[in-house]
């Protein structure tokens, strides 16, 4: 760019950053050193390409959503919790928020995330352990009792069963006196990376895809401001994909999502900022840091060139980051905050719109409340601190952070381009879209879980030869360390849940429960919306496994090709 476009540019970046709110908050280095919002080239120079780094709040949004940076707010702190019942992760949440935590995010266990009841025979032995159990609405309200989900965003990782767990949420805040219209939360919903790297589907992905978008078209016209799909590239990083992967597979699942809603009809304007976005934060620094803003240029200029978006709201990337749990380690656990601190920092320096930083103790159980206090603390101490709120994408510029955000963006291509050619190309096979073509081939011929498998195995083979090195794995293994106390989550919470569900089923009105259910499954056998009779069948006390049964009886279930 020119001289005069980039002094151009720097103007208008200007007028918003002055016409934007800021916090009232000290902007100086520790030693009193006035510092600036931002920085760019100096007046007078040009800089070959400018126009793809740019000013934080412009397009391609590449350093950041906002002119001020976390001057006009800071990242919201977001601890994910959950574990036992209702009333444990209840007190969890209310420590959180004691503590500094400025949203909630909840963790379910393995029956919840799979449909299943508490007292569902495949739900031995894993009721509360890995999150909290859910069974119905009458949890959800015991879950959030005292916070008024009115005034408290509220995100919840579940997929599979999403839209019913979500519809319980709904009737939770209907019982607590809130206008479910202005609740403000994120629902993951995102079936796409369940098939590629979680594996917690319930149906194939036809019945999946038409649910999210059910859910899509119910939140744009009702609940405006809940983000009813947070596209997770968490978890197929955690299965052991690389960077560019974890980027390149993400957004390709995000653009499926925006064909889904264009497919309904609707306005990519007005649904697009209902999308976010779920990362990993790895102990690569620079490598993430290039990652999160690799993401936000290619996701503008895909939703304004390729899918039509003309607001700036509709072409953010918004994100929210956790830490890498596959980065912890068993072996010197302590070794854990300094990876995690890290892996926050790193996040923070990309821009991420919230954070949740993992427990030293994760690896081994779920946190205890020090360690989890700790993870809190640590998020605090880089916000309060360092300084780098100070200034809005601070590495921008640098020449090793550009040349990596211009290789991911490169990587990320040309994985785009694989996957539109295994769905036919623009003469798209499925009648959503050209990339959900793809993305749908990819997952019937197993190709996403062969890329990430392999490159799994790439990593573990240069772990093992000593070329990637684990400080207490395979170097620096000399301790001092002693064991530590973690969390065990009793049996008598399965016990008790179990005997709070069969009392919750004795005392509810039966035949509205089956006329419920026989109404839910009428409509899944048409284009109605199916969101209103889910409503109706969870303020019956119906219950998530029930609601699952009587889909997975109407639509079937799903295993997974073989692949060798």
């Amino acid at each position: 760019m020119t001289p005069e476009e980039i002094q151009a540019g720097r103007e208008r970046w200007q007028r918003r950053y002055d016409a934007a709110k800021k916090r009232d908050a000290d902007f100086t280095t520790l030693s009193g050193l006035e510092v600036e919002p931002v920085y760019g080239p100096r007046p007078g120079d040009a800089y070959a390409g400018f126009e793809r780094i740019g000013w934080p709040g412009e397009f391609p949004f590449t350093r950041g959503l906002y002119p001020t940076g976390y001057r006009g707010r800071t990242w919201t702190i977001r601890q994910f919790a959950g574990f036992g019942n209702a009333e444990q992760t209840n007190e969890r949440y209310k420590m959180l928020l004691r503590a500094g935590g400025t949203g909630l995010s909840v963790a379910f266990d393995m029956p919840t995330l799979m449909g299943r009841d508490s007292d569902d025979p495949r739900s031995v032995g894993e009721v509360g352990h890995c999150g909290v159990a859910i069974d119905s609405a009458a949890d959800m309200d015991v879950l959030f009792r005292d916070i008024p989900l009115g005034d408290i965003t509220t995100s919840m990782t579940i997929s599979g069963p999403a839209v019913p767990v979500f519809c319980m949420y709904l009737v939770a805040a209907e019982r607590q006196g809130v206008d479910i219209h202005r609740l403000n939360g994120t629902l993951q919903t995102d079936i796409f990376k369940e098939y590629i790297a979680q594996k917690e589907w319930l149906f194939p992905p036809e019945p999946h895809l038409r649910l999210i978008g059910d859910l899509m078209e119910f939140c744009a016209h009702e609940i405006p401001a809940y983000k009813p799909l947070s596209v997770s590239g968490y978890h197929i990083r955690e299965a052991g994909a690389t960077a560019a992967q974890e980027l390149a597979f993400t957004l390709a699942d995000g653009f499926g999502y925006v064909e889904l809603g264009l497919s309904r009809g609707l306005d990519v304007d007005e649904f697009a900022p209902g999308l976010s976005f779920f990362f990993d934060a790895h102990i690569d620094f620079f490598e993430e840091i290039a990652k999160f803003r690799a993401a936000r240029r290619i996701w503008a200029r895909w939703l304004r060139d390729v899918y039509g978006a003309k607001t700036d709201k509709a072409q953010w990337l918004r994100f929210h980051t956790q830490t890498a749990g596959v980065s912890l380690t068993a072996q010197q656990p302590y070794n854990n905050i300094v990876r995690t601190t890290i892996e926050a920092l790193a996040a923070v320096l990309g821009g991420t719109n919230s954070l949740h930083t993992n427990a030293l103790d994760e690896v081994l159980a779920l946190p205890s409340e020090q360690a989890a206090e700790i993870a809190l603390r640590t998020q605090q101490v880089i916000m309060e601190e360092t300084g780098v709120t100070n200034v809005a994408d601070p590495l921008g510029g640098s020449w090793y952070v550009e040349a990596l955000t211009d290789k991911l963006e490169e990587e990320a291509e040309k994985i785009f381009a694989k996957i539109k050619e295994m769905g036919g190309g623009e003469h798209a096979q499925h009648k959503i879209g050209p990339m959900t073509s793809g993305i749908l081939r990819g997952i019937e011929e197993g190709w996403f879980t062969s890329e990430i498998a392999e490159s799994a195995f790439r990593y573990q083979q240069a772990l093992e030869k000593g070329e990637k090195k684990i400080v207490g794995v395979n170097c620096h293994t000399e301790t001092t360390e002693q064991p530590l106390e973690i969390l065990r989550i009793s049996h008598e919470v399965e016990l008790e849940q179990k005997r709070a569900l069969a009392e919750r089923r004795a005392s509810r009105d039966s035949a509205r429960v089956d006329a419920a259910l026989k109404r839910l499954v009428e409509v899944a056998r048409t284009e109605e919306n199916m969101i209103p009779a889910m409503l109706d069948a969870v303020r019956a006390e119906a219950t998530l496994g029930e609601i699952c049964d009587v889909l997975r009886a109407e639509w079937g279930t799903y295993t997974e090709p073989p692949r060798f």
